[in-house]
């Protein structure tokens, strides 16, 4: 007669394993996160005429504008500048996850390979 329940195998140790790796896992992206979060990316736009910086949380921290840039009569410009430079800051945040991401599981796709 058959065991009931369980995995046949030994299983049930290497789903220990697996849950200790997940941990560990886990652990580490939490730390990642928050090292993230506490670093800042500054992109410029028009040669340096507009600076963003972004927080590792996404939001805008600073802003910084040439005088030569502010024009009355061109607004739109400006407004183009800040949305470019806005948009690299946020480009840089979303590279500086991806990179840690893939360190932190090794160059795999999903969790442990298994295509998660």
């Amino acid at each position: 007669m058959a065991k009931r329940g369980g995995f046949p195998g030994g299983m049930p140790g290497n789903m220990n394993n697996l849950m200790k790796q997940a941990q560990k896992m886990q652990k580490q992206m939490e730390e990642n996160q928050k090292a993230l979060e506490e670093k800042e990316f500054t992109a410029a736009a028009g040669g340096g005429a507009v600076e963003v910086t972004i927080s590792g949380k996404k939001e805008v921290v600073k802003v910084k504008l040439s005088e030569e840039v502010v024009d009355p009569d061109d607004i739109e410009m400006l407004e183009d500048l800040i949305v470019a430079a806005t948009n690299e800051a946020l480009r840089q945040v979303e590279e500086a996850a991806a990179s840690a991401m893939s360190k932190l599981t090794g160059g795999l796709g999903g969790l442990g390979g298994f295509g998660f």
